[in-house]
């Protein structure tokens, strides 16, 4: 579906333009066409691909979608794809947007984002000198927003640890904090797997050889790679951390398992001096004098409970009951 086809000369909107005269357009080498498509059939990225004359190896990695985040280099055009990362409830939505970049034109694609980029599209407009920097600084544009919507994910994991965290010492409470620990850890690989690709990628559009209308918005991609950057890291503590939650909460399972062998061990060798000294007068020999005489039983009972009773006193006193 078509969103917007606009063409921008030095900066300032000149008007909405329909699609067949987007090759018109961008032969005028101060003008430059940008369109925008959300979830568009084959038969859409066909046209596009005669309009702006894209390689055809990258609107093919286009129709498929679910693609790596990257940026790759045809000729004099960039095609880049960015992963969108969005909070749906407690579940994260992943998305994606290529973008077909050249001097003259800007093509952004967006499949399975449920928000829009008219608030970059107003931004832009309402600033026309940094409009006027041409396709390179929508390119930038674009990326910003993608990137500055990682933030809140970030945060929102960063929340969700906290409250396990505080669960850690609440007995009873491991199983479900390892479950929910590992159901973060799932969550943070998913924005990690959007964010380290395309940390590397953005590199290749400042410093050092970038493309020749890239040359005046380095400074703007060094920035997207700074937040990148600081996200990542992030990432990197908000995994570390689980793995040491995770750590805790197994040595937490292992102290309780410990309790309770502890505890057996001792009600066993409680229960252990009535089976042994019931089974040597059990065997009811002639020549046991005990068993002749007339407070022989109670008297055995009573050893057996005073002595039972100075174990149960002795694992007491040691906590192991």
């Amino acid at each position: 579906m078509l969103i917007n086809c606009v063409a921008y000369q030095e900066g300032k909107k000149l008007s909405d333009i329909p699609v067949e005269a987007i090759s018109d357009y961008i032969e005028n080498p101060d003008t430059f066409v940008w369109v925008a498509l959300r979830e568009p059939a084959p038969e859409e990225l066909a046209v596009m691909q005669h309009e702006f004359g894209l390689h055809e190896l990258a609107v093919e990695d286009a129709s498929r979608g679910n693609q790596r985040p990257k940026i790759e280099e045809y000729g004099a055009s960039l095609f880049a794809v960015v992963q969108t990362v969005e909070l749906e409830g407690d579940q994260l939505n992943v998305g994606e947007v290529d973008i077909f970049v050249a001097h003259n034109y800007v093509l952004s694609v967006r499949n399975n984002c449920n928000r829009g980029f008219l608030g970059v599209r107003a931004r832009a407009e309402n600033e026309p000198h940094l409009l006027a920097m041409g396709s390179s600084f929508v390119l930038y544009a674009l990326m910003d927003a993608v990137v500055d919507r990682y933030f809140p994910v970030v945060d929102m994991f960063e929340s969700e640890l906290e409250k396990i965290e505080d669960r850690i010492f609440i007995k009873g409470s491991q199983r479900d904090n390892i479950e929910r620990l590992y159901e973060l850890k799932r969550k943070v690989l998913i924005l990690r797997h959007a964010v380290a690709p395309l940390l590397d990628a953005v590199g290749k559009l400042h410093g050092g050889r970038v493309p020749a209308f890239c040359r005046d918005t380095q400074d703007y991609f060094r920035d997207v790679q700074d937040h990148l950057y600081r996200i990542n890291t992030s990432l990197d503590t908000i995994r570390d951390t689980i793995g040491t939650a995770i750590q805790v909460n197994l040595s937490m399972v292992a102290i309780d398992e410990g309790e309770v062998n502890k505890r057996l061990a001792a009600w066993a060798a409680i229960f252990a001096v009535f089976t042994a000294f019931a089974g040597v007068w059990g065997m009811n020999f002639d020549y046991m004098p005990e068993l002749k005489s007339h407070w022989g039983y109670p008297a055995a009972l009573a050893f057996m409970f005073s002595l039972c009773g100075y174990l149960y006193y002795r694992f007491r006193k040691s906590g192991w009951l």
